[in-house]
């Protein structure tokens, strides 16, 4: 039998992912130098955060917007995504392995 406090905790959890806005479908296409693909796209109205996607994998990272010199940065702590202008690169951040440079749309 589910204890109420436990039923009022989930129906709280529930509550607070319904009132979050839903990340458009809307993925942008970019290719690097590597000719790696990135796909992302914002994950929330605010812009402090992005979901991006490697090469059409089903894997998706969200990665919150961090303290940047120029262009906006976004990571997870796992991967790091740099956008300057219309263009950006991608990289494993704990040992700083380059994915792609050079960015952009096709």
């Amino acid at each position: 039998m589910v204890k109420p406090i436990s039923l009022l905790a989930l129906l709280g959890l529930l509550g607070a992912c319904a009132s979050q806005p839903a990340p458009s479908d809307n993925w942008t296409r970019w290719v690097c130098d590597s000719q790696a693909e990135v796909f992302w796209r914002f994950a929330d109205s605010s812009r402090e955060s992005v979901d991006v996607r490697l090469g059409g994998g089903d894997i998706v990272y969200r990665l919150k917007q961090q303290v940047s010199g120029s262009g906006a940065l976004y990571s997870d702590g796992l991967l790091s995504f740099h956008t300057k202008g219309e263009e950006g690169l991608v990289y494993w951040t704990a040992n700083d392995d380059l994915i792609g440079r050079g960015c952009k749309a096709p």
